[in-house]
């Protein structure tokens, strides 16, 4: 029974999802799962439990307080922070066997610092800007080989960091275009150039079986198998959602999330009564409307106001006026049999969130 707002985390779906991901990747091929973000809003504690219980042995998160959570919740297996941190944790990081993104040299020495009294080091992956702009040591078009180079062995000359993958991210690998699929490719040069001035200096080391990585769900999807690399990225994919829908998907995946919600009183209205805060919808008829308990408080988006809909009796009711803080009122004058007590299901099995994604214009992470 849906008391006022409900989320349902469907949480076999995800293990669905991870097994078609899987097969169209080689049996030995290894697997990063993305956890960041609270696991994109699913719940990291018990969705990692659950795949690591699976047979998942690898994981990223955003920062070192979702890794640490982890931790804490008794996942054992290998954890990647994708993001920066506070220096504060370094020594609990590299006692609690996390690994840690650098994406230059100063702040990989001061990671190092904050390592002097550890008797731990601190695992680390090198984070490489190849075309996304974001954080990484600079691999863009046209970047200087002897300046990375230099980089390269001044990370590897610290003492209390232990190296051991480097990894990139493609900004267009979500769009099935030739521009964004030329873009990918001169990424991954990029990233093929600065992995091999990294292995090299790594073997003068005598450091070996570095990670190197690069493919997200989407990069993953579009099979670009010409792009060689040591294991691959499951994101959104994992929670039944395609990366982008530029992506035709090639297999059917399970929605993880469901919003739902109760009515709370269905009732007439008259030709020429208004609606909710604003009066911005105004009946031109008699209706039949029913106020359901949620709204932008309960993460049910406002924009969707007057254009979006939730489905209630497996047919869409149109959302009229404003979405409130707690409570929407939808049309249900067409559909039979709506009463007080009834279940509206605001997104998931029957209405993804891509659909109101769409409505909103924006992504479904968001």
């Amino acid at each position: 029974m849906v008391k006022h707002a409900q989320l349902e985390i469907h949480i076999p779906n995800v293990l669905h999802n991870y097994r078609y991901f899987r097969s169209k990747l080689k049996p030995e091929t290894k697997l990063l799962v993305l956890i960041k973000a609270n696991a994109y809003g699913h719940g990291a504690g018990a969705i990692t439990k659950f795949l690591s219980e699976n047979g998942v042995g690898f994981f990223a998160v955003s920062n070192a307080y979702e890794a640490i959570d982890l931790r804490q919740n008794g996942i054992k297996e290998n954890i990647l922070i994708l993001g920066n941190i506070d220096f504060s944790a370094t020594e609990e990081l590299a006692k609690q066997n996390i690994t840690v993104c650098v994406f230059d040299t100063d702040y990989a020495k001061k990671l190092n610092q904050h390592l002097n009294t550890s008797e731990s080091k601190l695992n680390c992956h090198i984070k490489l800007d190849t075309g996304m702009g974001r954080l990484g040591l600079d691999c863009r078009n046209g970047f200087d080989t002897n300046l990375f180079e230099q980089s390269i062995k001044d990370i590897f000359s610290l003492k209390n960091i232990n190296i051991t993958g480097a990894f990139t991210h493609f900004a267009s690998a979500d769009n099935d275009g030739e521009n964004a699929k030329e873009y990918t490719k001169n990424q991954y040069s990029r990233f093929k150039k600065a992995s091999d001035i990294i292995k090299n200096v790594a073997e003068i080391k005598g450091i070996k079986n570095l990670c190197f990585h690069s493919f997200n769900s989407a990069a993953t999807l579009l099979e670009n198998k010409n792009f060689p690399t040591d294991l691959y990225r499951a994101g959104i994919i994992l929670y039944g959602l395609s990366p982008s829908s530029k992506i035709s998907l090639p297999f059917e995946l399970k929605p993880v999330m469901s919003l739902k919600a109760m009515i709370a009183q269905v009732k007439n209205i008259k030709k020429g009564d208004s609606i909710s805060y604003g009066c911005t919808f105004t009946a031109d008829k008699d209706m039949r409307v029913a106020t359901v308990t949620a709204g932008y408080a309960d993460g049910y988006m406002r924009g969707l106001s007057n254009c979006g809909y939730m489905l209630i009796n497996g047919k869409k009711a149109k959302i009229l006026g404003r979405v409130c803080m707690d409570q929407t009122v939808v049309d249900v004058t067409d559909i039979e049999n709506v009463n007080s007590g009834d279940v509206a299901t605001l997104f998931g099995e029957g209405i993804s969130v891509d659909e109101l994604a769409s409505i909103l214009n924006t992504i479904n992470y968001e």
